[in-house]
């Protein structure tokens, strides 16, 4: 399928294999400066996706409209089936179930220990605590942690938080996980460890969509590449590279 650009044939929401679906969407700030402009972007399910660009170029926006951090100016946006234009706000919190993040700072709860981050996701959700005290190993295993799980996070290497974080983000078992910058504080023996674990989730069904500035990442993985620049989608391309910008 070709996943390129194209505004004279727009994906609709009846398209039974899409996740995310954005169609003419614009992001105007109370200033006027506009964010996104005119983005269509269309992701199926189990997909991995690379967004880059430079600093401004509207990534941030984009992964808080996606999170329904953020409502659009203008256009249609299709998360899950979810319209975002007219999802009730109470209805929210259950839209954001699905969906897991993890960030360049981790945020983990210092003052609580490997397992207890992990099981507050859980608990958020009311899981009960049988269900806890089998799914937190689990994903503690999966992530390569399943050593650690009563150490405090300043226990922790740089490597080893995030790994708690992304257990965290996949313990509830999203449909979709958004990690934006997830090797920005890493050194590169890390970086690779943690994305060869993201490509591990999306190879067992999850779609990922990475925001990142690592360009030895993005060029050596050759995932699609979706490539923004003042608010514009300048490339959208599969298997592809970090673009040069002038």
């Amino acid at each position: 399928m070709d996943m390129s650009v194209n505004k004279k044939s727009k994906k609709t929401a009846t398209d039974s294999n899409e996740i995310i679906s954005l169609n003419n969407v614009s992001k105007a700030y109370s200033t006027g400066a506009p964010a996104l402009k005119d983005i269509d972007l269309h992701i199926n399910k189990g997909e991995f996706v690379f967004i880059v660009g430079d600093s401004g170029s509207g990534k941030s926006t984009l992964i808080k409209l996606l999170l329904r951090e953020l409502t659009i100016t203008s256009g249609e946006i299709r998360v899950m089936g979810y319209d975002l234009t007219r999802i009730r706000h109470r209805k929210i919190p259950k839209f954001r179930r699905n969906i897991g993040i993890v960030f360049q700072d981790f945020r983990l709860l210092k003052d609580r220990n490997v397992y207890e981050n992990v099981a507050f996701a859980q608990r958020i959700i009311q899981k009960s605590n049988k269900e806890i005290r089998k799914n937190v190993p689990s994903i503690l295993a999966t992530v390569g942690l399943a050593g650690k799980y009563k150490a405090k996070p300043k226990q922790l290497s740089g490597g080893e938080q995030q790994r708690v974080a992304l257990a965290r983000a996949l313990v509830n078992k999203p449909a979709i996980l958004l990690a934006d910058e997830p090797t920005g504080n890493l050194d590169p023996k890390n970086s690779w460890e943690i994305m060869k674990l993201l490509e591990q989730i999306n190879e067992n069904g999850t779609t990922v969509l990475v925001v990142t500035h690592n360009r030895e990442v993005v060029n050596s993985m050759q995932k699609r590449v979706v490539t923004l620049k003042k608010g514009v989608i300048v490339s959208d391309e599969e298997k592809g590279g970090y673009i040069d910008e002038d």
